[in-house]
């Protein structure tokens, strides 16, 4: 399962330069990732200054 970024983004950019599979990008506001690409490693989460990037549901 995917993970999500909620609306606690910075727009840093920490998770997209971390992410492996490279399906992080600049969205509307806020970080976005593609279901699609995700390989669920939790890199970007673990990355993330504010804590915005946790499990899917």
């Amino acid at each position: 399962m995917a993970y999500v970024i909620s609306d606690d983004c910075v727009m840093c950019g920490t998770c997209a330069g971390e992410c492996p599979a490279g399906a992080i990008s600049e969205g509307d506001g806020k970080y976005v990732i593609d279901v699609d690409t995700c390989v669920d490693c939790g890199t970007c989460a673990d990355a993330c200054p504010a804590g915005a990037i946790n499990p899917g549901a």
